[in-house]
């Protein structure tokens, strides 16, 4: 099987890079499709989806990630359903004869909430920040962080001495990723990646 993951930023390839290797196996094959920001992948997505309709392989899948910053999640997830729909490209929501080619993720509120829900990792790749952050309110519930989670993060760092002239996120995202425990993320969008990425291969 081959996987083609289309994302909106670098930092999201930087991530997958790295956090595909636990997650797929072995024999899995994947590439990345990198758009300019959330609003480009938007607007291109269904005619890229309607490019593949005419030569997908059958053993060729489909992951499209975005993050959902401050939408209305339900919406965001129709429109990207919709894009595939109107492809004709049969989707893990809604899949032609039990099987599926597109997977749509959202990470919640963005990827760097996923960093947040394996505080062990974080820890270990920024020493200076305390492990006793997962017992703080603000960042117990990683999905629930408010006012930005790249933010968040931005100000956790730097709190912790690093990163003084600004987050470098694909930078970050490669160094979390070496020591995340996809097992043990407590992050519930996370979690759907996950569970979507197992569901390709049955």
């Amino acid at each position: 099987m081959h996987i083609e993951f289309i994302l909106e930023e670098p930092s999201a390839e930087a991530f997958l890079q790295v956090i595909l290797c636990k997650l797929l196996p072995s024999e899995t094959t994947w590439s990345f499709v990198v758009f300019q920001g959330k609003q480009d992948l938007l607007t291109n997505l269904r005619p890229r989806l309607k490019a593949y309709r005419k030569w997908l392989p059958d053993d060729y899948k489909l992951v499209v990630l975005v993050d959902k910053d401050r939408q209305d999640c339900g919406q965001l997830k129709a429109r990207l359903e919709k894009a595939a729909t109107d492809a004709g490209l049969p989707t893990k929501s809604k899949p032609k004869n039990g099987a599926f080619v597109v997977l749509n993720r959202i990470a919640v509120e963005e990827l760097e909430a996923w960093f947040f829900g394996d505080p062990a990792a974080l820890v270990t790749a920024y020493p200076g920040v305390p492990l006793s952050i997962s017992a703080k309110a603000p960042y117990r519930d990683p999905d629930s962080i408010a006012g930005g989670t790249w933010e968040a993060l931005q100000r956790v760092l730097q709190k912790a001495g690093y990163f003084g002239g600004g987050l470098p996120k694909i930078q970050v995202a490669r160094e979390m990723t070496k020591h995340m425990d996809p097992a043990r993320n407590t992050s519930a969008s996370f979690g759907h990646f996950m569970q979507g990425l197992a569901a390709l291969s049955c």
